[in-house]
């Protein structure tokens, strides 16, 4: 039998409550503004409407919140912290704090806040801190998110 190939994720005995990782950066198009509003059928004007948006307070359209959300769970794969050895999304918190433009070019910061193991579930509960910030370093969104990591096979 061979042996397995080791997840590209950590095991949730690998995870240290503190540590910080930070993504690669994304720049937000026009393009996924679009997409996004045609796959979740959000197509409010702040969105889609350019004429409309510069009369709002933003003076231009801005990107969705939840594609800003949807992003950032890209970014987090992109880290490849939990690749391979999440067993479960638990669940959010989330704040909107800024908006995110089209043109804005964002990356996230993860920090292990807690962790508790959970050996009946076959792993244990990380909460992360999450902090999504734009080009000059402004948060504009933020939360924490549950999930449920598996622990090791040596563990």
């Amino acid at each position: 039998m061979e042996d397995a190939i080791r997840p590209r994720g950590l095991f949730f005995e690998e995870f240290e409550v503190g540590t910080e990782t930070i993504s690669p950066g994304r720049t937000v198009t026009e393009a996924d503004v679009i997409a996004f509003a045609g796959l979740s059928g959000d197509y409010n004007q702040l969105h889609t409407d350019a004429e409309f948006a510069k009369g709002s307070p933003f003076g231009a359209r801005i990107a969705h919140g939840l594609l800003g959300l949807s992003m950032a769970s890209g970014l987090a794969s992109r880290i490849g912290l939990m690749e391979g050895t999440v067993l479960a999304f638990m669940g959010l918190n989330w704040k909107f704090k800024a908006p995110i433009m089209i043109g804005d070019t964002i990356s996230l910061r993860i920090r292990v806040a807690k962790k508790r193991e959970a050996a009946q579930m076959g792993g244990g509960i990380i909460i992360l801190s999450i902090y999504l910030h734009n080009q000059h370093g402004e948060v504009v969104q933020e939360g924490s998110w549950t999930i449920l990591v598996r622990s090791s096979p040596s563990a």
